[in-house]
């Protein structure tokens, strides 16, 4: 395998339903520079080496592909939601002072500060939602009763939308992020009910403000003169509902899953809870099923990396999951070491593009560790961790499913 010369089809495959595709050790060591070819039959450059995606994520002349971009596309033609290239786009500026300002904008709420506040609520809503697992019938679906109405609560508070249409939420986020499980025509109609939704849920908060985010943002617009036009809310509405609750709902259920795979883990953190934060960000990098295809990365100009040079209009896929399990950054990288520090992981990206929400994120994590280890130290798997089910056709990575027991 010489360098740049490897092809590979993305998604990539692996063995069981926790473990990294095996192909992803061989090309950070020999061609750290692939080339993947998507499911669209379109073809960029795959990067796998943790230097290599830190460097293009941090690097603020490169950002996601736009519409006007000529980009690689992943869904196939005739398919595909708004993250994987296809349907309609939003209206969020993806680079350049435009990006920058309506992340300050949003960084302001989103600092690590303003979400511990939240801490006590979200412990409230934890408890609650084990107190209903605990009188259901087991065993239980960790991700249904758990895993994802926690992090859909806490988005909707946030937003101030009601709960009730978290089933709609997950459809159109679904939608959103499908690559191959739904036609065009579902993910436009999904998108242009989504943004009705949120249309409409923008005007009633400009009618009655309350102390949610949206009302924040849109009393800020109207005093600064120069804060998010109506269709920028709307799109921000939609893109935090669905960054909100589909990834860490995702998450929440692949950390309780590699806790629970190994029961020296669970134990550990049972007697050591000053574990807790450290262990967060563990399975943040530890995750081997972050995306089916990593962050994409548009090329306006040439750009030199790992010793190559790749032209202008390049479209670049940075595999997070395979950098956050490089050896050259981490020691025994393929181990769970739940108090490694430092955890310089890139799984909530690098520099002017990285996530926003990372926070909130952690913060999350942190409660369901602390909920599930004071009410249900007994947890552990209901099925082999061999007879998990990850989720397919979607641009995002997770388990379908994660039945438990007590």
């Amino acid at each position: 395998m010489t360098s740049g010369a490897h092809t590979v089809r993305l998604p990539l495959t692996s063995e069981g339903p926790l473990d990294p595709p095996a192909p992803l050790k061989e090309l950070r060591d020999r061609c750290p520079v692939a080339t993947a070819v998507l499911p669209s039959g379109d073809t960029g450059a795959y990067l796998t080496r943790y230097e290599d995606v830190r460097q293009l994520l941090s690097d603020g002349r490169f950002s996601r592909p736009t519409a006007e971009d000529n980009a690689a596309r992943i869904a196939p033609e005739g398919a595909g939601g708004v993250a994987a290239g296809g349907g309609s786009s939003l209206a969020i500026p993806l680079k350049g002072e435009g990006h920058q300002r309506w992340r300050r904008h949003l960084s302001k709420y989103f600092t690590a500060k303003r979400m511990r506040a939240l801490h006590p609520r979200m412990t409230a809503t934890a408890h609650l939602l084990v107190d209903r697992m605990l009188a259901g019938s087991r065993p239980a679906d960790l991700k249904a009763a758990f895993g994802f109405p926690l992090p859909v609560y806490v988005i909707c508070d946030l937003l101030g939308a009601p709960a009730d249409d978290r089933d709609r939420f997950s459809h159109w986020s679904d939608s959103f992020l499908s690559v191959t499980r739904f036609t065009r025509q579902e993910t436009e109609t999904a998108h242009r009910e989504f943004v009705s939704y949120m249309t409409d849920l923008v005007a009633t908060k400009r009618a009655a403000p309350g102390d949610d985010l949206l009302s924040v943002l849109i009393a800020e617009s109207a005093a600064e003169g120069e804060g998010m036009s109506d269709d920028e809310l709307v799109a921000t509405g939609m893109a935090l509902l669905v960054a909100g609750h589909e990834t860490t709902a995702n998450m929440i259920v692949k950390m309780a899953a590699m806790l629970l795979s190994d029961r020296d883990r669970w134990e550990r953190l049972l007697a050591d809870r000053s574990l807790t934060r450290t262990t967060v960000d563990e399975a943040l990098r530890y995750d081997a099923n972050l995306g089916n295809f990593g962050t994409r990365r548009y090329l306006h100009e040439d750009a030199e990396i790992a010793g190559q040079t790749l032209p202008a209009g390049t479209t670049v896929f940075c595999d997070m999951s395979s950098a956050n399990r490089d050896e050259r950054a981490f020691a025994d990288p393929d181990d769970m070491d739940l108090g490694r520090s430092p955890n310089p992981h890139l799984t909530f990206g690098a520099g002017p593009h990285s996530c926003l929400g990372q926070s909130l994120a952690r913060t999350e994590l942190q409660v369901t560790l602390e909920v599930l280890l004071d009410r249900v130290p007994t947890l552990r798997p209901a099925v082999p961790v061999a007879e998990l089910e990850k989720i397919d056709g979607l641009s995002v990575g997770g388990l379908r499913a994660l039945p438990v027991d007590w």
